[in-house]
This record gives structure tokens, C-alpha cells and sequence, in this order.
């Protein structure tokens, strides 16, 4: 992942390609590169780094053609480097493709193609595609698309070149956005609409499953079947800026409503097709090494923080192995005892996090096994440490991080059913069970979010507040901590996060006639208990938001107002908690009129003390 952009016209192709690379940069990428036709052969040019360093290298080829892909890429498979950028070639040159999206079969149709003299050469899951598309090319790139889509498991948003048909590009969608841009007498192809704006504000938005044939005749949209497709033009009324933003008002928003595909593209490969096994084959940890963990030591900061502290209820709950979670910068201070036999697992969403960082080496220096959780390849954490789960979440832009905290929870989730499975902590029956309802929980935040519009109308009210609290038990204390942590950094809101067994310990004191309270009540073995607590703080005047499941007609008698979520299983409801939380900082934000993607005194990285 992360970038394309496309093109077939009248006009020199290169400029194009590159200009609606950098419309893309706010993506986020660490590669980059574009493939040309020119003189019946493929130019492929590309870079590690910035647009600019791709720039220079074209300069050497001043190519001319008139048809080509381009591509920034986000590094999942493989570190950033030339060879790994995209496009990605066959071996005879005759075909080139950029991939947005995971193969999640990759290394098993890499393993075939070898063995039927294919030679690869990069990490990257990307390059079986055009491999697999010569392999299976008889006398139409069109059908040798369809006939490769057939063969993978996984997101995609592909385009194709080939030397064979020069004058077109057919491209093919599955869980990753996809665009054709309408022009006169010129088409263009993106991941996103602001790489066409400049061109056109006519588009045909590309639907999983469609394959699209470009040529300077027109476009040709089928599906999977290979019927032809009509489509509606969209035409796009944003402005550029907003365009970035996929027509939402702030990135924080646009990466809430990417958590279902960032959640998808994390366990992606890393679940059975039977729901009866979790596959962790980046870890290199043998079973009697997991058998024979003493305790975890999960160490984060802010947002990575509360994923570790669900983290710990799944690990101890699933696994049976002691957890304690420290917060990066007292853990490297407190000369922590550690030692051979422990784990500690470091979750930094970029990776580079400085007291995070520290921590890590403070435990290696005392012989402990060390697991990053990050959402960036090649970042220090992931370099350093023994082993890696990168949290395929994509680039996030906004300051308050959203889809990357959901993916660490699933990180969490995958480690603590692989363990648990390992040590026979658990049922077949019920690890069965987990792993179908993880599959469930993009279809779940779907749900939750297309309920939640309008959402803004009733938190209105609240946003004219000065304090809010957060109350839950068990799981739903660590989510309340993450809600408490959205609201504060974006809104400027007082907010506190308590375990609602503490009320009675002081907490109560602050409770008064129309103070907000989120309540989460989604741990039924602990539903009673947290009900008891919602009618304590009713009886001071508070006013209550709960958050429970569907179904439930009995907490909207104890509360102002419910957010409900779909059922799911106890472990994992913090994926489904947490987002009805995230709307809740953000439109009191808004309507505080605060700036939501950048909040004051905070930046993305934490990479000081």
C-alpha cells in the first residue's frame, strides 16, 4: 500500500504520473516509482524516499509515452528500499503492476511460481501478481488479470501494464479503494480522488470485485463474472484540500471510517480459513519457548498504553501467563526486574517512540525476549527488537490516533489466542469461536458507524461542559481509558478515566448535578455491578452515556442516553467500544470548534523525552 495513480492519453504521461503522486503524499509513503510505455518496452523507474529523489533518477530517462502506472508505497512486506518499491515486474519484462492492499497467500504462490523457474527479487507480497499474470498469460492481459484475481486471497487495488497490449491498463478491486477519472479524451486511474482533481471531477467509483479496462477509446468496467457494468459518474464537489480528506472535514474522521479495513488488512493471512488456528509465522518462537514464559511486560505511552492494557486482560484471561503493563517512561527508571524467560512486547504505533525505544534496549541488556508492536517496518522498534507484529493500519495523519489503537488491540488479540493455543490455555471450541468473531468486527465497525450519523446533534450539549468522566469494569475500564485520552487531546476537555469499583474511594466527590458520565456496560459477568454504579452517580444528577450491546432495553432505563454496538464476545468488544468513544471526542471537538488533527502542544511521534 499505499499510492496509485494512472494514466492514458494524448499527454506526456510522466508529469501526470508524478503530480498525482504528490497529491497522494499526504498519505504517508516511504518508496516511490512509476512504469512507462515507451517504444513497445517497459520503463520502470523508482526510489526509497521522497518524490523528489524519484524525480532525479527520471531525469536520466526523459521518457516520452503517453501510458503508465505510478505508486507510493507504505512498507508492510519487506523494509523500504528500491528493489521493494513498486511497480513490480515479471521476468521477462513484459508486464508491470502496482498493488495497494495484502496477498495473504503470497508465499505459498511464491513458493509454486519458484518451483516453475520464476525468479523473485524482492520481500514484497506485491511481486507474485505479475509473476502469476506471465504465468498464466495466453493472448489477453484482461483475462490473465481475471484469471490471476482468481488465484489470490487478500485486498487488492492492482494495475496492470504490459508491453503486450501497450495502449491499455487494466486494473481490478478488492477491499481497497479504487477510481477512474474521467477526462477528454484522456483517462485517469487513482487509489484516492485528489490524484485526479486537476484533471477531472468526473469518476466512476470502483466496487470490490470489478475489473476495469482503460484504453484511450474509453473504459470498460465487468465484474467478477465478466459481465459489463454501467456506471454512475461521480463528480466530485470538494475542494483540493478536502479531497485529501476523502470529502471528510478532518483526517481524524476519514481514519475512524478506515478501521474496518485497517482492522481487516491486520489479521489478513494470520487467521485459518477454518477459524481453528491463529498463524503468527513472523514470530520466531518455538512452542516451548511460549510454554515457557515466567510473565509479560507489555510497555507503551498514551494511546499504545491503553492497547497494552487490554493487551494484559486478554493475555492473562486466553493465555494464563502474568502481565504487567508500564508506561515507557517509568518502566526504563524503575530498574524493573526482568530477566531470561520473561517477554516484554513494546507497542509504538511509528516505531520510533524514544522512551518505548529505551525500554526495549534497558531489556535486552537484562535478557529479556523483546516483541514490537508497530505499524511502521524499518522503524527502530522493529529493527531492534527479537520479533515484530506489524499493525498493517496504513499512514495515519491525525494526531489522535484512531485506527491504529484498533489495530493494536487485534495485535493483542492474534498474540493472546496464539499463545493460549500454544499452552492448551484453551478449547479448540472456544478459540474457534474467537477467531470467527474477530473475522466479524470489520463488518461490525461498518455497523456501528453507519448507525452513529447524527451522532453530533445530542453532543452538542455536552460539548458546552467542562469535565467529563469515564467509568467501565474489567475491559471496559481499559477502553474507558482510551475514550478519556480522545476526548482530552482534541477537545481540551477535563475528562478522567476511573474503574468504576473506585467510585465509592473518592471519585463520587466529584460527581454533581449535570456532569457527563460514559459508562461502558459491555462485561455482562460484571453487567450488575456496573449498573449499581451508574444508578450512584444518577443519584447525584450526573448525566450518563452508556455504551452496551444491542438488544439490551434495560440500560436506556437507568441512563440519559445509549450507544450501542453489536455482540460479540467479551474479549474482543474494546475494537467495538472504542469507536462509538472516538465520535464522541470528535464531534465535541468540533463543536468546540477546536483543530481536531493538529491539538495544541502535541505531536504524532514522541520521539524526546
Amino acid at each position: 500500500m499505499c499510492g496509485i495513480v494512472g494514466y492514458i492519453g494524448p499527454k506526456s504521461v510522466v508529469p501526470i504520473l508524478l503530480d498525482g503522486l504528490k497529491k497522494l503524499e499526504y498519505r504517508g509513503y516511504d518508496s516511490a516509482g512509476v512504469a512507462v510505455i515507451e517504444k513497445n518496452k517497459i520503463l520502470v523507474v523508482k526510489s526509497v524516499g521522497k518524490i523528489a529523489k524519484l524525480e532525479d533518477k527520471i531525469a536520466a530517462y526523459t521518457p516520452e509515452g503517453s501510458v503508465g502506472i505510478g505508486h507510493t508505497r507504505w512498507a508492510t512486506h519487506g523494509r523500504p528500499s528500491d528493489v521493494n518499491s513498486h511497480p513490480h515486474m515479471d521476468c521477462t519484462g513484459k508486464f508491470a503492476v502496482v498493488h495497494n492492499g495484502i496477498i495473504e497467500n503470497y508465499i505459498e504462490i511464491r513458493e509454486w511460481l519458484e518451483s516453475e523457474g520464476h525468479r523473485f527479487v524482492s520481500e514484497t507480497d506485491t511481486e507474485v501478481i505479475p509473476h502469476l499474470i506471465e504465468h498464466l498469460f495466453e493472448d489477453s492481459i484482461e483475462q490473465a488479470v481475471r484469471d490471476a484475481i482468481k488465484k489470490l486471497e487478500g485486498s487488492y487495488a492492482m494495475a496492470v501494464l504490459s508491453k503486450a497490449e501497450p495502449g491499455k491498463i487494466v486494473a481490478a478491486r478488492k477491499d481497497s479503494p479504487l477510481i477512474v477519472g474521467l477526462g477528454e479524451d484522456e483517462y485517469f486511474l487513482a487509489s484516492d480522488i485528489p490524484a485526479t482533481l486537476s484533471y477531472t471531477r468526473d469518476n466512476y467509483i470502483i466496487n470490490d470485485n470489478e475489473i476495469v479496462v482503460i484504453t484511450a477509446q474509453g473504459v470498460k468496467v465487468t465484474d467478477a463474472e465478466g459481465n459489463e457494468v454501467n456506471k454512475e459518474i461521480f463528480h466530485v464537489k470538494w475542494d483540493a484540500v478536502a479531497a485529501e480528506k476523502g470529502g471528510y472535514p478532518h483526517f481524524m474522521l476519514k481514519e475512524i471510517y478506515e478501521q474496518p479495513k485497517a482492522i481487516r488488512e491486520t489479521f489478513s493471512g494470520r487467521l485459518s480459513a477454518d477459524n481453528k488456528q491463529v498463524i503468527l509465522n513472523e514470530l520466531n518462537m518455538t512452542p516451548e519457548d511460549i510454554r515457557n514464559l515466567k510473565n509479560i511486560f507489555i510497555v507503551a505511552c498514551g494511546t499504545a498504553y491503553h492497547a497494552g492494557m487490554v493487551g494484559k486482560y486478554v493475555i492473562e484471561d486466553l493465555a494464563r501467563i502474568p502481565v504487567t503493563v508500564d508506561i515507557a517512561s517509568e518502566f526504563r527508571y524503575r530498574n524493573p526486574i526482568i530477566g531470561k524467560g520473561d517477554l516484554v512486547i513494546v507497542i509504538s504505533q511509528s516505531g520510533e517512540t524514544a522512551d518505548t525505544l529505551a525500554a526495549l534496549r534497558e531489556s535486552q541488556k537484562a535478557g529479556a525476549r523483546v516483541l514490537a508492536v508497530t505499524n511502521v517496518v524499518s522503524s527502530s522498534v522493529a529493527r531492534e527488537a527479537d520479533d515484530v507484529i506489524y499493525t498493517w493500519a496504513g499512514p495515519e495523519i491525525a494526531v489522535a490516533s484512531t485506527k491504529a489503537y484498533s489495530t493494536q488491540l487485534i495485535a493483542m488479540f492474534l498474540l493472546g489466542i496464539h499463545f493460549a493455543q500454544v499452552r492448551e490455555a484453551i478449547g479448540p471450541d472456544y478459540a474457534e469461536r474467537l477467531i470467527a468473531g474477530m473475522k466479524e468486527l470489520p463488518q461490525q465497525v461498518d455497523e456501528i458507524l453507519e448507525e452513529m450519523a447524527g451522532l453530533e446533534g445530542f453532543l452538542k450539549e455536552y460539548a458546552k461542559r467542562q469535565n467529563t468522566f469515564f467509568l467501565g469494569r474489567g475491559l471496559d475500564y481499559a477502553v474507558a481509558m482510551e475514550g478519556c485520552l480522545k476526548l482530552k487531546e482534541i477537545s481540551y476537555m477535563h475528562a478522567e478515566a476511573y474503574a468504576a469499583g473506585e467510585l465509592k474511594h473518592g471519585t463520587l466527590a466529584l460527581i454533581e448535578d449535570g456532569v457527563p458520565v460514559v459508562a461502558l456496560a459491555t462485561q455482562m459477568d460484571l453487567y450488575d455491578k456496573m449498573v449499581s454504579n451508574i444508578k450512584e452517580v444518577k443519584a447525584r444528577d450526573a448525566q450518563v452515556i452508556g455504551v452496551t450491546y444491542k438488544g439490551n432495553t434495560e440500560l436506556k432505563k437507568v441512563v440519559d442516553h445509549v450507544m450501542y454496538i453489536p455482540e460479540t464476545d467479551r474479549v474482543l468488544a474494546p475494537v467495538l467500544t472504542v469507536v462509538p468513544l472516538q465520535l464522541l471526542a470528535y464531534h465535541i471537538a468540533v463543536a468546540r470548534g477546536c483543530d481536531v488533527d493538529k491539538p495544541r502542544n502535541l505531536a504524532k511521534s514522541v520521539t524526546v523525552e
